[in-house]
């Protein structure tokens, strides 16, 4: 099949390189020049493991390319997929389509012969009724159909996801873009990948429907943690035996500071959003994106109370900066509220990032950035670890006591033990879990100036 995945991204490009993978021929457009001057020079513009063998290994073997002209390759295309950023719009908190519509219109233009589009990036409700409408409008002879087949890729993962899916879903309206879809997935399809054909508007909602309830269970077993820390119980003990319960599973249920990344939180508002236009309120989502919004700030009060109650003129290690290990991402990171608040209550931050530190400079402000964990510890009053890094799972206690000031570890994904801890001379905190003792002061004392 001949493929055109429209923005080179995260989502087009590790689709497109997959779809190359499977023996397909893919061209990736992207507007960004400097993007696609830097894949053509085998760079990669976003950190995710594998991807840059995947698509070294596809352009050597001629099936992936990359170019800034979509009218050439879209009016040989098969299947043009729409994979565009679809982020919060500013103001109102709707999903900002503005670039799904430019890319409608300009597929349009260069549509020559049935020609199947599809929507690969997460949008509302409906979007792909105007998307019809759109190319419609400025191709009135255009042979066409419009489909929806979101994507379900973990950041860190994605490879393996989109290789290896737990479900292929494909919205169709007109019945000829079928073949060509199965046709796109077939090897993934004689795998018994289970491919699942709704209506256009279904298989829109069900991207949305999944991401709100993942992140409730986040957001539940986040609140879980904060009973658990009251009542001395362990929260990862009420995980594991809520977990194997196979009406729950244990996916999506580890306390920690909340979560961010780039689908959840413009997801979550989105669908709210959207929602509320249609006078069918979601209280649920509603909360859960409020809770998960007060949650982030929070942790900055558990770091505080940890160091004393007072970080004025202290500095703070902060381990982690992206949303989650194994990618470079920061959009809605916990560590973004997180580090304004320690600055805000007057710290000094230092932080060490594998993948993440380049991204986070322009949205942290004044961040001290080192190159380890151990450069981080130099004279701080604490360390919290934000991101569960491999990389600090086994960090040398007696090193880090060695150049602190005062050996407080504050952890925010429950890598360690608090027994672990303990005989090595720190004060140790964690999340939902007995056994910390009180902090010198108790986090909801702990004040800290709100944003302006």
């Amino acid at each position: 099949m001949r493929i055109v995945m429209i923005g080179s991204g995260y989502v087009g490009l590790v689709s497109g390189a997959c779809f190359a993978d499977f023996g397909h021929d893919v061209v990736c457009v992207d507007s960004d020049d400097a993007k696609i001057a830097k894949l053509k020079a085998g760079g990669i513009p976003i950190y995710e493991p594998g991807l840059d063998r995947l698509v070294a290994k596809n352009v050597a073997a001629g099936r992936l390319s990359f170019t800034t002209e979509l009218a050439a390759p879209v009016a040989a295309a098969d299947v043009v997929f729409i994979g565009v950023g679809t982020p919060t719009r500013r103001g109102d908190g709707h999903a900002d389509l503005s670039y799904v519509y430019a890319a409608a219109h300009e597929i349009a233009l260069a549509l020559d012969g049935f020609t199947v589009i599809v929507t690969k990036s997460t949008v509302p409700v409906g979007t792909g009724d105007e998307v019809e409408r759109i190319i419609r409008e400025a191709n009135p002879g255009a042979d066409f159909a419009v489909a929806s087949n979101p994507e379900f890729l973990r950041e860190g993962a994605a490879i393996e996801d989109f290789k290896r899916p737990d479900r292929i879903v494909v919205g169709i309206e007109d019945e000829r873009a079928r073949a060509p879809m199965e046709a796109v997935y077939r090897p993934l399809y004689l795998n018994k990948s289970p491919l699942l054909f709704t209506r256009r508007r279904t298989s829109e909602l069900i991207k949305y429907a999944a991401n709100a309830f993942l992140a409730m269970k986040i957001t539940f077993i986040n609140e879980i943690a904060d009973l658990c820390e009251k009542v001395e119980a362990d929260v990862q003990d009420v995980a594991r035996g809520i977990g194997l319960d196979n009406r729950i599973g244990g996916k999506f249920l580890h306390a920690g500071p909340g979560y961010g990344g780039s689908c959840f939180p413009k997801d979550t508002l989105a669908l709210v959003k959207t929602a509320q236009d249609h006078d069918s309120p979601l209280r649920l989502i509603e909360t859960t994106v409020a809770v998960n919004d007060v949650r982030k700030r929070a942790m900055a009060r558990k770091v505080i109370a940890a160091a004393g109650g007072d970080v004025r003129g202290k500095t703070i290690g902060v381990l982690g900066l992206t949303f989650k290990p194994n990618t470079d991402d920061m959009r809605d990171a916990p560590a973004i509220a997180i580090v304004q608040a320690l600055r805000d209550a007057g710290a000094t931050v230092r932080a060490y990032d594998p993948e993440g530190m380049a991204a986070a400079a322009p949205l942290l402000g004044e961040v001290a950035y080192t190159d380890s964990a151990y450069a981080v510890a130099e004279g701080a009053s604490a360390i919290v670890i934000v991101t569960e890094w491999d990389a600090f799972r086994a960090l040398d206690f007696a090193r880090l006591k060695a150049v602190m000031a005062t050996p407080v570890l504050v952890d925010l994904r429950n890598i360690y033990r608090a027994d672990d801890l303990t005989a090595a001379g720190f004060i140790y905190r964690s999340v939902g879990r007995p056994g910390d003792g009180e902090p010198v002061i108790h986090p909801e004392t702990v004040k800290i100036p709100e944003l302006q």
